[in-house]
């Protein structure tokens, strides 16, 4: 086994070329958390009819397609900001509301904490616990709300986890934080491979509560993060309003813009890829509750966190038995509450994921 002080995210493929000799093209991602599918034909198709678009500036307003994200997420375009992928959207709010104290759910991404780092604030964490599945107790958590914290940051469904929150218990969130000023900024990377995605968004709480801005992007469900194409949902026109204010023009170029039109209305797809990864959840997930090896904490979007239980085997171990045979994984020790015993992949063909489980079981 090599050993190293690396640790992979799903894009860092020329490292994993360089360290274990294997090129890039070789490697099957489960650690990247994109839909299987690739993009949408549409999109592929379309493209290449209007690559032209490169020859003029997008509209500075991108009024056309914020109105497919605002019919694609049964909102209104006007509460709809777009950016150069969430990560941008992510940046800009914690700018916008300079957080002092912001509390996150963990384990969960690290830039947030970073972000907020940057301007900056103090990050504290509410565990999720895994005596709880990793799933919420939104009155104990209530509970630990404060008039000193000034920003909540929620992961839904939650990177490793797999948990979610249901958009009821998000608006018992939503109350309570708003009789102590904080607001909600909802990541809903992964909300769109939910088996019932409206009973998780949040998107219809934007209607009624100014205190939250939900992120979505189109790196994963759509298969692609180099188009670098994200937006927020916010009622809150202020809000709306500093972030248009502060963010560059153009920031997205006119490819993203005709993908994004036709990416969002691909019916076809989009109903193909929900069908594929409920699928294949729930397969997987049967799987490896059967086993000796692993306890599965049942996903609600497109990968599934495992807990090593066999004793003697690490993490580590299995992210290089596995990219040795040109999978690879995510070894999940450096996120926050989790050690050396959890490993994450994300569902891709039946094919490749019978594969994946035949090498994590064998």
């Amino acid at each position: 086994m090599i050993k190293h002080k690396d640790h992979f995210h799903g894009s860092d493929l020329e490292k994993i070329e360089k360290i274990y000799g294997i090129k890039k093209e070789d490697i099957i991602s489960f650690s990247a958390n994109v839909n299987p599918l690739g993009i949408s034909p549409k999109l592929k198709k379309g493209i290449t009819e209007q690559i032209d678009c490169i020859s003029t500036y997008p509209d500075r307003d991108y009024r056309k397609l914020r109105q497919c994200m605002a019919d694609y997420c049964s909102t209104e375009a006007d509460n709809i900001v777009v950016g150069n992928g969430s990560t941008e959207l992510i940046s800009l709010f914690i700018q916008i509301k300079q957080p002092q104290k912001a509390l996150i759910l963990g384990p969960t991404y690290s830039e947030y904490e970073r972000e907020i780092a940057l301007v900056g604030g103090k990050t504290i964490y509410y565990p999720l616990k895994e005596e709880n599945e990793f799933k919420l107790n939104t009155e104990h958590f209530i509970s630990k709300l404060s008039e000193d914290i000034d920003m909540l940051i929620i992961c839904n469904p939650n990177n490793p986890t797999g948990t979610a929150i249901n958009a009821h218990e998000m608006r018992k969130i939503l109350d309570a934080c708003k009789e102590y000023d904080i607001f909600v900024m909802v990541d809903e990377t992964y909300v769109e491979f939910a088996e019932d995605v409206k009973s998780i968004s949040s998107v219809s709480l934007t209607r009624t509560y100014e205190n939250i801005a939900i992120l979505r992007g189109t790196s994963k469900f759509f298969a692609s993060p180099g188009l670098r194409l994200g937006y927020a949902i916010c009622s809150n026109a202020d809000m709306i309003h500093e972030i248009n204010r502060r963010k560059d023009p153009w920031t997205i170029n006119s490819i993203a813009v005709i993908a994004g039109t036709l990416m969002f209305t691909d019916e076809e797809y989009i109903k193909e890829t929900r069908e594929l990864i409920s699928a294949e959840r729930e397969r997987l997930f049967k799987i490896f509750s059967e086993s000796t090896r692993f306890k599965p904490f049942k996903p609600e979007g497109n990968f599934m966190l495992l807990k090593i239980i066999e004793d003697g085997l690490t993490s580590g171990e299995l992210f290089d038995k596995c990219i040795r045979k040109g999978l690879m994984i995510r070894d999940c020790s450096t996120f926050p509450y989790l050690g050396e015993n959890f490993i994450r992949f994300c569902f891709m063909n039946p094919e490749d994921n019978t594969k994946l489980a035949s090498l994590l079981l064998g």
